[in-house]
Formats: structure tokens, C-alpha cells, sequence
């Protein structure tokens, strides 16, 4: 089990590595600057396309564009947003939500990018449906000469859609949170039964396909932003002198980096601190890795950009927003400067040390909503991938191979689950940012043609 560990620790260390940080960044970076900071521009205009206020309702596709983001969202804001940055904050200290944000702002216009030419170049499924993706996008718009490279990306996608990374974290509240307070010991028997338990309440949504999943998390993913919302904001109403604070060390420590844990990356710590946000922020909004575009892929519109504008709000959402309350909630409580705890139970910790007896389990309670919606929307990415690697008919199996791993997330530690996940999610960037940096001049046309039509 150390061997493994092990391995799976310098696999993830390698996949992270100086390539994918200039890939992921400075491709951002570029797509910012050669859309003229589109995100930014037509940010309300955004707002409205989510409203529903250009809705067509004969356009091609199967879900609407707030179910499409609703999708997305729940795999986004998931386990990334208060494991993740517990994580990152008990490796690197306040510095490393700085460079989330810094992540999360130029995913903005990656997501853009990504979603819209998920939906300029959808693509047909051996049944002959309409599809949308990174492994569609690249075939449709490079060409038949590409499709090893949307190999590539599906046969990686199988792997980081897998739920493991979530299914663990949860296993470790509920324990953390739930059974050692009351008297009852972690042991395999305890963790095998939790994994049962996720098994059946996943079965029922994703054996249901992408119209159930979809609808489930229209009504999930609003309210369960909204309860963790408010939970933090009574943490930061507790503690609310430290809040300007923490705020300040967000952006100082950011350079200084002096509460630095882990390993330096090219001879300085605030380089290992940047490449420490980066990852984090990437596990938690997904930007630029490809999952996002699956599901965007599927909404019902024949506008590229309109899509690409309400996918580059996931990013704001799930990082600005809902990792900073995290932080701010770890780091006002000081916990993590007096625990040891890492992951999902240091959050755990701050929870109960704001409000007493009632914040572990308000906490559990969204722990399990996020982690829960996440296991049904990452299904629909597993499945999207195995139908373009093995035909349509055939994916449906995959929810088969999915439902098993979910006993294996149950029943494994922590670093080896977020060790493969973090790797593999580096390897699915490779092809989605190669592919979105050759074909950002066919987006960028499109949104001016877009602009045009609109009168922006």
C-alpha cells in the first residue's frame, strides 16, 4: 500500500509539473488577452443568458443553459471547495487562496473558450446523437488527423470522472463528524457500509441518464450554495474582527509564503505556493481540464457564445465565492494553525469551533449534498467518454464500473484518491488546452459575429 502511494504521489507530482503550469496558465492567459477580457466585458450579459432570457426552446440539445451550468456546478462545487482548500491552506497558508483566485479569473476565459466551441464543433455519437465535448471538439474542428488526441482525453476522462476523491472526503466526515462522537470506531466494516449506502442513493439518479441528473441538480446545487453560504457568513459574523485580517494575509503570504509546508518548485517556495494554487484551483473549478464542456456541450442552443458566456460564470461561482468562504472560515476559527487535521475534517474542525454541537453536522449535511450531486454529474462524464471510445451502445456499462469505485473511494485513504485523481484531471488538460489554443481564432470570429448580432 506504501508502494502504491507512493507512486501515485510522484505520478500527480509529475502530471502537475512545469508544462502543465505554462499550459494551463499561460493558455489562459492568451485566450484572456485574444478575447479582449470578453469575461469581463459581458459578465451581466451572461446573467441574463443564465435567466433564461434567450432561451430558445427548439434549439438543438437536451438541457437548458441553467441545467447545463446546474450540471457542472455540481461537480464543481464539491469536495474541491472545503476539502481542496483545506488542503491547500494546511500545505501553504493564506498565500495559497491568492493564487486560487489568480486560477479561477483566467479559468474564467478558458471555460469561455472550452464551452463555446463545445458548442460550435458538436459532434455525432454511433447512435447518430448530437454531442458535445472536448474529444468532439477536437475531432470537428481539427480534423479526423487529431482523433488520437481525443483518444487520449476520453481514455483519461474514464479515470478522472471516477468518484473516489469524493466519496473518501465524505466517508471521512461523516466518521469525523458523525460516528466517533457518538461511540462508533472507523473500521473497514463501517467504511464498506457507508459505500453501500452512496451505491444505492447513486444508482437511482444516474441509472436514470443526463435528463434525471440534470433536473436533480437544477434543485441541488442552488440550494446547497445557498445553505453553505449562510453557515460561513455566521462563522465570519463570530469572528468577524479577524475577517479584514486574513483577508490582507490572503495577498501578502501570497509572495512571502511563510506558512509554507510542502515542496519547493523550481528553487523557491513561492513558486511551489503558486503551482500549489494552481492545482487546487484547477481540481476545484475544472477549468481548462474538459469535464465542463460535456455537459455544456448538451445544452439546448444554437448560439456558441451565448453557452461559452454562461459556462465562464462556474468559475466565479465555485472558486471566487464558495473556496474563499471556505478559507475565510478556516483561517478566522485559527484551526489551522492548532490542528493537525487535513482535508475535509479540518473545515470540520472550524464549523465546530464557530458554532458549537449544531456546525459539524449543518456542515455534514452539506458535505453529503455537494459530494452526493458530484457522483451524479461525473457518472455523465465517465459515460460520455466510454460511448465516444466504445460506441453509445456500450455506455452504460460504465456506470457499472462507476458504482463499484465507489466502494473503493470508501475503503482507501485520502493520498492515494486525491493522488490519482489530481494526476489523471492534469492529463485530460493536455488535449483540451492544445485543442482550445489552435482553435481560438475560429472563437474569437465568433464572437464578434456574435456581437454583431446582438448589438453589444
Amino acid at each position: 500500500m506504501k508502494t502504491l502511494d507512493s507512486i501515485l504521489q510522484s505520478y500527480a507530482d509529475y502530471a502537475w509539473g512545469l508544462p502543465l503550469l505554462i499550459i494551463l496558465i499561460g493558455g489562459g492567459l492568451y485566450l484572456l488577452v485574444r478575447s479582449q477580457f470578453l469575461p469581463f466585458r459581458y459578465f451581466f450579459h451572461a446573467i441574463n443568458v443564465l435567466r433564461g432570457k434567450y432561451d430558445d426552446p427548439d434549439a438543438i440539445g437536451e438541457i437548458t443553459h441553467f441545467q447545463a451550468l446546474s450540471t457542472a456546478l455540481a461537480s464543481t462545487i464539491g469536495m474541491g471547495n472545503i476539502a481542496g482548500v483545506a488542503v491547500a491552506i494546511h500545505i501553504g497558508g493564506p498565500g495559497a487562496m491568492f493564487w486560487m483566485w489568480i486560477s479561477a479569473i483566467i479559468g474564467m476565459s478558458t471555460k469561455f473558450f472550452t464551452c463555446t466551441l463545445a458548442i460550435m464543433f458538436r459532434g455525432k455519437d454511433s447512435n447518430g446523437d448530437v454531442q458535445g465535448g472536448p474529444m468532439y471538439f477536437i475531432m470537428e474542428g481539427l480534423g479526423k488527423s487529431w482523433k488520437p488526441l481525443a483518444v487520449f482525453f476520453s481514455i483519461c476522462g474514464l479515470i478522472g470522472a471516477l468518484p473516489v476523491f469524493n466519496v473518501n472526503q465524505l466517508k471521512q466526515a461523516i466518521n469525523f463528524i458523525l460516528l466517533e462522537p457518538n461511540g462508533i470506531a472507523e473500521t473497514d466494516s463501517s467504511n464498506f457500509i457507508i459505500g453501500l449506502i452512496l451505491v444505492a442513493i447513486t444508482a437511482i439518479v444516474i441509472l436514470g441518464g443526463l435528463d434525471r441528473i440534470s433536473k436533480t441538480a437544477e434543485k441541488l446545487v442552488p440550494s446547497m450554495v445557498l445553505l453553505y453560504f449562510v453557515l460561513v457568513l455566521i462563522i465570519l459574523g463570530v469572528y468577524i474582527e479577524e475577517v479584514p485580517r486574513y483577508l490582507a494575509l490572503m495577498f501578502t503570504d501570497a509572495f512571502a509564503a511563510n506558512n509554507f509546508k510542502g515542496d519547493s518548485f523550481l528553487g523557491g517556495v513561492v513558486g511551489g505556493l503558486i503551482l500549489l494554487g494552481v492545482r487546487r484551483g484547477a481540481f476545484s473549478n475544472e477549468a481548462g481540464i474538459g469535464t465542463a464542456p460535456m455537459a455544456h456541450g448538451a445544452s439546448k442552443t444554437n448560439e456558441p457564445v451565448r453557452e461559452g458566456l454562461v459556462a465562464m460564470l462556474g468559475p466565479a461561482i465555485d472558486t471566487l465565492v464558495v473556496c474563499t468562504l471556505t478559507a475565510l472560515a478556516i483561517l478566522v476559527t485559527g484551526v489551522w494553525q492548532t490542528s493537525e487535521a487535513n482535508g475535509v475534517s479540518l473545515t470540520a474542525a472550524a464549523f465546530n469551533d464557530a458554532i458549537p454541537v449544531y456546525g459539524n453536522y449543518l456542515l455534514l449535511i452539506c458535505i453529503a449534498t455537494f459530494s452526493i450531486s458530484s457522483l451524479f454529474t461525473y457518472s455523465y462524464y465517465g459515460s460520455k467518454c466510454m460511448s465516444f471510445l466504445f460506441g453509445a451502445h456500450n455506455k452504460h456499462y460504465y456506470n457499472y464500473f462507476y458504482i463499484a469505485s465507489i466502494i473503493l473511494g470508501a475503503v482507501t485513504p485520502l493520498s492515494m484518491m486525491l493522488n490519482l485523481i489530481d494526476g489523471t484531471f492534469a492529463l485530460m488538460a493536455i488535449p483540451t488546452m492544445t485543442a482550445t489554443i489552435i482553435l481560438a481564432p475560429k472563437v474569437v470570429k465568433e464572437i464578434k459575429a456574435y456581437s454583431k448580432r446582438m448589438n453589444l
